[in-house]
């Protein structure tokens, strides 16, 4: 019951982690923040590798992942976190990983004028689907419930296969 035997802890060394437990300098890499402002400089000499992801993907922030060069990842991100396509996710000393957009099935519309877009946008918000502006398309997922509504709305639309950015993805309240 208190005393000496029950000294102030003592916090461990520098090399060891804020747990207490050694980290080996092979393991698997934890990103739990991403610095969107990294210097082209910094990363001049670093290989670089890309971990492709679907939109949808890219708004996970908890999961491991594979890199195309086969790195390994663990996301533990704050929530509500997107990964946007270009952004550097991790840093290390000789290598460097940047998120990439894969192609992924769309519904492509084309509407015949703008009054018929902002309709369409506005349809498609309400449910709250995402939606991508590609030049003159605006592109959505490829979902029964959005084909369903497009051809009621009776707009010019064709399945696509391609990157897929919403627009707002990075959107959110704190």
């Amino acid at each position: 019951m208190g005393g000496p035997e029950m000294a102030p802890h003592t916090p461990p060394p520098p090399s060891r982690s804020s747990q207490g437990l050694d980290r080996p300098r092979d393991a698997t890499p934890v990103i739990t923040e991403i610095d969107i402002h990294v210097d082209a400089n910094a990363l001049r000499g670093l290989e670089r590798d890309v971990l492709v992801l679907t939109a949808e993907e890219r708004r996970w922030g908890r999961r491991r992942v594979k890199t195309a060069a086969g790195r390994e990842l663990i996301l533990a991100l704050p929530t509500g976190t997107a990964l946007t396509p270009g952004h550097v996710l991790h840093r290390d000393t000789d290598w460097y990983v940047v998120i990439d957009a894969a192609a992924e099935p769309v519904l492509a519309i084309t509407p015949r004028s703008r009054d018929e877009a902002l309709r369409v946008a506005f349809e498609v918000g309400n449910r709250h689907f995402t939606l991508a502006i590609d030049g003159d398309r605006l592109l959505v997922p490829d979902d029964t419930a959005m084909e369903q509504l497009l051809t009621r709305l009776n707009v010019p639309w064709k399945r696509d296969h391609t990157v897929f950015v919403p627009v707002g993805a990075g959107h959110r309240h704190d």
